[in-house]
């Protein structure tokens, strides 16, 4: 047959279509967790982990860096390339880039930032949007703040640990932030203000969920106590032999180790600054168990980002009917005393939520406040700034003497002095005698101290303040931090008289 011009055409055109369809598909990938627009941890190395082809050269470049990181996939073809990140300087808010090289593939990081990064998370009272808080239209009206990145993790669930998680980077404006976490972005803007450059905030968490599923389960299984509690009666349970997808269910968000698998075991390679906690309700009858549940979830998550003591701030629970008018039953304060004795552990530190509650609502509106309050601890106890107020009085001892109780205060904590923050006498204390029957008191504040008595205990010998499921109070200091609720009896249950 006579070779033509049109036949060498077609042979051409057959050949160019052939080698696109039979060409290999990508083999270059990073982390879900790196992506334009992220803001990456200053002052700590950036992890850059992904996948290439099996043995191949791996080469990371930053533009904050002079030559390139080079390292080389191992045989599953995972790479993991670790690069220094300076600290904050020059223009805070400059755009930086980032970028992967391997068999004449890239992939480019660009308008990264260098700042600070931030993980949230925990149950409804953290996811709970800006578009719902109580200060909403003035949030969203100030949201415009492109030093501001926000991540909101996608919800999935997972029997054994994942390495990649679901949501995307984004800048932060008034459309995205009013979805976003309303504690969450009120921490990223007071910080931001505060420190003045780019603040990054992880949202990892959903509403119902109750603490043990965020612990591993080796970590549950390790431990004699919360094996017998959480972990046996779910792998002893049919629930456990389904399979596990990302779908939603009240049910499933309790389940052991499933959220830490899926939600928090993929960031265990992101360079962060600290973590904020928002949970409890969900476990609020487990107050036998539940400091050692979140003693072993601080611990585990220490472990897993490898960074050192992370500093862990957590908001107590707010007032809340939740045993209705049965006024005797004080489930939760026990419960708010147990989340207190988290505090024991180093670079732990809470915020008291007794003033914002609403005895009709699980979820208060007032979140600015407890964002703010969040922002606060960090920047006097990890940024160094002393003179920020970041909690408000703080049982110290009390003196009992002729019928009456003089309640002492830490110095720490009464910035301001003492005041209540509708101008009326101090609410919410009581007091008992050796019969442990417990009687509304009257309290007037005398300087730094309380001076509480009742006419029904003569010989008072135990004092409670704000020791209630659903005391919503009024005492605080000068810069309007709440009093933390206490008691000095170690009594279990007892009578409760004229409440």
């Amino acid at each position: 047959m006579k070779y033509t011009y049109f036949a060498h055409f077609i042979a051409v055109i057959l050949l160019l279509f052939f080698k696109d369809v039979c060409a290999s598909p990508s083999s270059l990938k990073l982390s879900s967790m790196l992506q334009s627009k992220m803001v990456v941890q200053q002052n700590r190395p950036i992890r850059v982990w992904g996948e290439a082809a099996k043995g191949a050269m791996v080469s990371v470049k930053a533009d904050w860096l002079t030559t390139p990181v080079i390292v080389q996939a191992d045989d599953q073809g995972a790479f993991l390339a670790i690069l220094d990140v300076p600290s904050v300087q020059g223009d805070p808010f400059a755009a930086h880039w980032l970028r992967v090289e391997s068999g004449g593939e890239h992939i480019q990081l660009d308008s990264l930032l260098i700042g600070d990064v931030w993980l949230c998370s925990g149950q409804s009272n953290m996811q709970f949007s800006l578009q719902e808080d109580y200060d909403a239209a003035q949030g969203i009206a100030k949201a415009d703040r492109p030093e501001i990145r926000l991540f909101n993790a996608s919800l999935n669930f997972s029997d054994s640990p994942l390495d990649s998680l679901g949501g995307t980077w984004e800048i932060c404006s008034p459309e995205f932030a009013k979805k976003f976490s309303a504690a969450g972005f009120y921490l990223a803007s007071r910080l931001s203000d505060s420190l003045r450059y780019p603040i990054g905030v992880i949202f990892s968490g959903i509403g119902a969920s109750a603490a043990q599923a965020y612990v591993p389960k080796w970590e549950l299984a390790n431990n004699p106590v919360l094996n017998k509690q959480y972990l046996e009666p779910y792998l002893s349970s049919s629930r456990s032999k389904e399979v596990i997808d990302g779908s939603f269910s009240f049910e499933k968000v309790t389940r052991p180790y499933l959220l830490y698998n899926a939600m928090i075991h993929p960031l265990r390679h992101l360079a962060i600054k600290g973590i904020c906690w928002y949970q409890g309700e969900s476990n609020h009858e487990e107050r036998e168990h539940f400091s050692l549940l979140m003693e072993s979830l601080v611990r585990t998550w220490r472990t897993s980002f490898r960074q050192g003591e992370l500093p862990f701030y957590f908001i107590q629970i707010a007032p809340y009917g939740h045993e209705g008018k049965d006024k005797s039953n004080r489930v939760d304060a026990f419960f708010r005393e147990a989340q207190q004795k988290l505090c024991a552990l180093n670079n732990v530190e809470m915020v008291v939520s007794m003033d914002v509650g609403d005895a009709n609502d699980l979820h208060p509106k007032r979140k600015r406040l407890l964002g703010e309050r969040l922002a606060d601890i960090a920047l006097n106890r990890l940024y160094g700034h002393r003179d920020q107020t970041y909690r408000g009085p703080t049982y110290n001892f009390v003196q009992f003497n002729k019928g009456k109780a003089i309640v002492n205060y830490t110095p720490t904590g009464l910035e301001g002095g003492l005041k209540t923050n509708d101008g009326s006498v101090p609410a919410y204390f009581e007091l008992a005698g050796e019969d442990r029957v417990f009687h509304a008191a009257t309290a007037k504040i005398t300087g730094n101290s309380v001076e509480v008595s009742s006419k029904k205990v003569s010989k008072p010998v135990a004092l409670r303040y704000a020791f209630t499921n659903d005391a919503v109070t009024n005492l605080e200091n000068g810069a309007g931090f709440p009093a933390v609720p206490f008691r000095t009896d170690q009594w279990q249950e007892v009578t409760i008289k004229d409440n």
